[in-house]
């Protein structure tokens, strides 16, 4: 009698979605609910960057700059300042939660889906940020 082994086999497009779900998940819990940073995640992946990405900055006239990277459901993040001062993980959390201030949850929720994109095709999600000041209705012409 011949047995056949029959493999499951789990399609692509399956895989990607399941490991986008969890890329949204974790940049949920780290950069929403205020879980830990992986510490490791950014000597190994950002700290490495950080010239390129002041370079960036100052090219780009940028009012300051953030990278985030995610693996193995870790994440870690950098913060550039606009005195270009670097800051990581909880630490640069919280100066872009200071930046933001009550617009922070909503921007996050904005930023997470082209960050889920970036991260799941194999790059860091990096991003220069400007300030656009509101105008008044008053203001207008």
């Amino acid at each position: 009698m011949r047995r056949i082994l029959e493999i499951a086999c789990t399609p692509r497009e399956e895989i990607e979605s399941m490991s986008k779900k969890t890329i949204t998940e974790n940049l949920k819990r780290v950069l929403l609910e205020d879980a830990p940073f992986a510490a490791a995640l950014f000597d190994y992946e950002l700290r490495e960057h950080i010239a390129a990405y002041l370079e960036s900055k100052h090219t780009d006239h940028d009012r300051y700059f953030f990278a985030i990277t995610e693996h193995t459901n870790d994440v870690a993040m950098l913060l550039i300042d606009e005195q270009d001062s670097v800051h990581t993980n909880e630490d640069a959390r919280t100066v872009l939660r200071a930046l933001w201030r009550d617009a922070y949850a909503q921007n996050i929720q904005r930023l997470i889906p082209k960050m889920v994109q970036d991260l799941s095709a194999g790059y860091l999600s990096a991003a220069g940020v400007r300030i656009i000041e509101q105008r008044r209705a008053s203001d207008a012409v």
